[in-house]
């Protein structure tokens, strides 16, 4: 019947009396707690040796069966002998004699207490069966009616664990009745046990012929495997003994062996087990070895651990699980186990089952993690290199399975089951510093180095693990942006990342940070460079191909900022205690430059709309006609439509969906600038100024009353600067621009420009204070926020073109009664009269023309020009025109109606202001009415004033400075020049012989 035993699982028999299903029946499947269910063991495979789990399970049995019949009968401390004798009167009879009724060794029999707490497993936390909300309770397990009772002995209690049945334990244990009968004071290690069997065990012990075929078969497959394959002494190829008994194995499983005492095949086989069995690596006789070579013992050991799992709750280790490994460990003699093995061996074994049973009951993983701290003080205490390859092949195994989920955690543990997690790295760190540290050569090489090994591991485990979420990420926010794209104004994928990678981040710190900062202090800093530079190489790729402002690039962007500003967060609040503040992590994060990115694609959008304002600009003023009957509102249709791009720029600009506002201003502010400069400067350009209008003075001469006046522009013996001026003249009179009232518009478009300014400056603080990014001193503080420019330059073009506009009425549109008709010849037949009327007729149409704001300006400019013409035709009108002192009270007279026309009896320009313009003319006129010796001693007197002692011996020509003033030399000369008077013509010819004409 041994084929029953066959793949028989761990969750499938409860805590009674085993029943074997009839010879029929399938073999029950394998539950997820069987060994090969979920891991490979690393404590080796027996591929070569054709054994079954279900052989190794029974083998492990009668091995320890065998090892506690012939151990000590101590009784146990806490068994009292009520209690096993009502165990006793309870139990119902087995089949093949009861265990507890048969004769035997009280190890055997001794009676278990499970009220007494396993010292062991409080040392290991383990819990009690079925006291876990993790607990796998077999089907059918439990109490109730009908259900067989507990075991009392720690024999029949493992019997139950290993799922022998009942008659298969009696059998066996009949059997090592007889062996130590026969072989009284031999102890078992010196006994080998599957020998001894098949010599023992008849097949009248059997329930039938087939059931004793395949027990003999699979214990010459044991004493095969034991002796054979894998022996603790290696076998030379050559050996005769090993080829003998190679031979006779195989003949059994062709044809039952004879195991009779006297058989000879039986003697020949004990010869040769015995042979074999015997060899020793020390030399030692008083042992032998047959089930202590690599990988076998471990294999038969781990069936004898996994036993203590409870069979009714596969996930809890038994109550009695002192007494069980106090009896289990008495196997080690036979299996060559020793303490650090044993260690391995049960690291291993709470591993896998808290693998194998769905990784939900956490003291395993304790229980394991625990024990494996005992392994790591086993490995610093030897270098036995058969211990350090198991010891390698085990760790690599639990480090592998660790290492898989830890490498991508994100996708293994949430907030459900992070208490997993606490135990997963701790196992796998523990591991791979014993890997490391005890195990690799290369390390003790470079121990110098002080490798920290954890904090190494879990560097990685961050960094890999947010690689792969971050990937994941990155794919799932590529399938929402192609997900809604029928809808509108769908987010770009790096925006949805950033939002994505900052909840990730945030997850990461409140998570799974709390506990990797055990091994790695700065784990949430690790954590959040590396979402840095996962993010910064998509973003990388982003910004290069950017080549204008978008909303997609602003809204990326913005996004980008925000996570970096978080990530460093995170990073600065994770390295308070680090001795360096965390600068290491922030090294490892450069800025993404998203702020700077967006500034520079602004900077490029504000360059494209100031060019294109420019040129517009050139464009329109080549069109403009300042024509004011074409002009209905008084300035020029560009000026419109320039102000009109300059409040849309400004409104383009504040609804950007930008954070710095406030930063860029400046630049749009200083091209906005620039432009509007440049339209005042081109809107002035070639109207001339004040200077291109008045004539130069003409050399002094005599006067000479018959002579003709030779009016300036109409000489043929012209200066290069006459010529140059009347040129300047003629090309700008020839231009219908540049006509009086082309220049009154320009005046007006200057200052409604001007005013204009001061609006869209309010309009633009307005701007700011709704903007998000702003703060109070960004429009408290005027700078980078007005025009700087463009309002001086409007000024001076208003004044520019005021005095284009006065100087050239006066000097050049009515130079016909002003040069060619004012005081020509007589004085009393050549009046202002004319020039008044012509005058008041340009002064009604800039009335008309300007506007009200600098009407007063110009008329003002006008006024002044009138009063230098006036001026300059009394002091340098050329020797056509001459004044007696009589006829001062009629200059006087027409100065007072040139007043007059401005004052306009009240309703012109204030009499202030014209006072304040015309106190030269006034100061000077009373020079005219002067009588010839008075004037000649003032010019001699002024001229010593001016001149020094240099000026006795002869009076110098004094210069002219155009400024006229009645204590001035040159003003008194001309005067002088000009008076009617037979004393000033003598006076002059000897003093500087003037000529009486030019």
């Amino acid at each position: 019947m041994a084929h029953l035993f066959r793949d028989l699982s761990l969750g499938q028999s409860k805590r009674e009396p085993f029943k074997p299903p009839p010879l029929s029946a399938p073999a029950p499947a394998p539950s997820a707690a069987a060994p090969a269910a979920a891991l490979p063991s690393p404590l080796g495979q027996l591929d070569a040796a054709r054994l079954t789990d279900a052989d190794l399970r029974l083998t492990a049995f009668e091995i320890f069966a065998a090892a506690c019949r012939t151990s000590s009968s101590k009784p146990l401390a806490h068994a009292h002998a009520s209690a096993a004798a009502a165990a006793h009167s309870d139990s119902p009879p087995a089949a093949h004699g009861n265990a507890s009724n048969s004769p035997g060794s009280p190890a055997l029999q001794r009676s278990i207490t499970s009220a007494a707490a396993s010292k062991m497993k409080k040392a290991l936390g383990l819990k009690s069966p079925g006291s876990g909300s993790g607990s796998r309770r077999s089907p059918g397990s439990g109490s109730g009616p009908g259900k067989p009772k507990k075991p009392v002995t720690v024999g029949e209690l493992m019997r139950n664990q290993m799922r022998v049945p009942e008659s298969v334990d009696s059998r066996v244990r009949r059997a090592l009745l007889r062996i130590s009968a026969g072989q009284v004071g031999r102890r078992i290690e010196s006994v080998v046990v599957p020998l001894e069997l098949l010599q023992q065990l008849k097949n009248s012990d059997f329930t039938d012929q087939q059931e004793y075929d395949a027990w003999q078969k699979r214990t010459l497959k044991v004493l095969e495997a034991g002796l054979l394959i894998y022996p603790r002494v290696p076998l030379d190829k050559s050996n005769m003994t090993a080829q003998r008994l190679r031979q006779i194995i195989n003949a059994a499983f062709d044809r039952p062996l004879e195991t009779g005492r006297n058989n000879e095949s039986m003697q020949v086989l004990r010869s040769a087990v015995t042979s074999l069995a015997a060899r020793t690596v020390d030399g030692s006789l008083d042992s032998c070895h047959w089930a202590d070579g690599i990988p076998l013992n471990l294999r038969l050991y781990e069936m004898l651990l996994e036993a203590c799992f409870d069979v009714n709750d596969e996930t809890s280790i038994v109550e009695e699980f002192d007494e069980l490994m106090e009896q289990i460990k008495k196997t080690w003699g036979i299996l060559g186990i020793n303490q650090m093995l044993h260690n391995i061996c049960f690291t291993w074994v709470l591993f896998h089952r808290f693998v194998a049973t769905g990784q939900v009951e956490m003291d395993l993983l304790y229980a394991a993690d625990t024990e494996l701290a005992e392994v790591a003080k086993d490995a610093k205490a030897t270098k036995d290199p058969e211990y350090s390859k198991i010891l390698s092949s085990t760790l690599t195994s639990i480090l592998g399975w660790a290492e898989k989920r830890l490498l991508a955690y994100h996708d293994t543990f949430d907030r459900g089951n992070i208490e997993a997690m606490q135990g997963i790295v701790s196992l796998g760190v523990v591991a791979a510093r014993i890997l490391v540290e005890d195990i690799s050569n290369e390390y003790r090489r470079r121990r110098k180095a002080e490798v920290d090994v954890a904090r190494s591991r879990i560097d990685t485990y961050i960094r890999s693990s947010l690689r792969t979420a971050f990937a994941q990420r990155m794919e799932k926010a590529d399938s929402s942006r192609r997900a809604s794209k029928g809808h509108s104004n769908p987010l770009p994928v790096l925006a949805i990342l950033a939002k994505d990678v900052g909840e990730l981040a945030l997850n990461e710190k409140e998570i799974f940070s709390p506990i990797l900062k055990k091994w790695h202090p700065f784990a949430a800093g690790v954590a959040v460079a590396t979402l840095h530079a996962c993010y910064g190489n998509e973003l990388k790729q982003f910004i290069s191909g950017l080549t204008e402002l978008t909303p997609d690039a602003v809204l990326v962007l913005r996004a980008a900022d925000k996570l970096e500003k978080d990530l460093v967060q995170i990073a600065v609040e994770d390295s308070v205690d680090c001795d360096d503040g965390g600068k290491a992590i922030i090294r490892e994060m450069p800025p993404f430059e998203a702020e700077a990115a967006i500034a520079n694609l602004v900077k490029a959008w504000i360059k494209t709309r100031i060019d294109r304002l420019k040129e517009w600009v050139d464009r329109t003023l080549q069109q403009e006609t300042w024509t004011p009957q074409a002009n209905k509102e008084e300035m020029a249709p560009s000026a419109v439509e320039v102000l009109r791009i300059i409040d849309e720029t400004l409104d383009a600009y504040f609804q950007l969906p930008i954070p710095m506002h406030p930063a860029l201003l400046p630049d749009l502010m200083t091209g906005l600038d620039k432009c509007l400069q440049y339209y005042v400067t081109k809107a002035k350009s070639g109207c001339g100024s004040r200077n291109t209008y008045v004539p130069t003075m003409p050399a002094l001469t005599r006067c000479s009353v018959g002579s003709k006046f030779q009016g300036f522009g109409k000489k043929k013996d012209k200066s290069p600067s006459i010529q140059k001026r009347n040129s300047q003249v003629a090309t700008m009179n020839g231009d219908k621009s540049f006509g009086v009232s082309q220049l009154c518009l320009r005046v007006n478009t200057l200052q409604l420009i001007w005013q204009e300014l001061e609006v869209v400056e309010k309009r633009v603080i307005t701007h700011l204070r709704n903007s998000e990014s702003a703060n109070t001193e960004d429009f408290s503080n005027g700078l980078g926020k007005k025009f700087e420019l463009s309002p001086p330059a409007c000024l001076e073009g208003i004044q520019q073109l005021c005095e284009a506009v006065a100087y050239k009425i006066v000097f050049h549109d009515l130079s016909h009664v002003l040069w060619d008709g004012l005081y020509l010849g007589e004085v009393s037949s050549s009046r202002i009269e004319p020039f008044l009327q012509e005058l008041e007729k340009y002064l009604m149409i800039i009335a008309d023309t300007v506007h009200e704001r600098v009407r007063t300006r110009i008329i003002t400019c006008v006024m002044k020009a009138s009063f230098d013409g006036f001026l300059l035709v009394l002091l340098a009108g050329g020797p056509s025109r001459a004044f007696s002192k009589q006829e001062s009270p009629t200059i006087e007279d027409d100065f007072k109606a040139l007043k007059d026309l401005f004052y306009a009896n009240g309703d012109g320009l204030p009499a202030e202001l014209i006072d304040k313009a015309s106190a030269t003319a006034r100061s000077i006129l009373p020079l005219f009415r002067t009588d010839t010796e008075s004037l000649i001693e003032r010019f001699r007197r002024t001229t010593l004033e001016t001149y020094g002692s240099s000026a006795k011996s002869r009076l110098p020509l004094p210069a002219t400075s155009g400024q006229w003033n009645p204590t001035e030399p040159n003003t008194i000369l001309r005067v002088l020049c000009y008076r009617n008077d037979e004393a000033a013509s003598k006076f002059l010819k000897k003093t500087y012989n003037l000529p009486k004409k030019l």
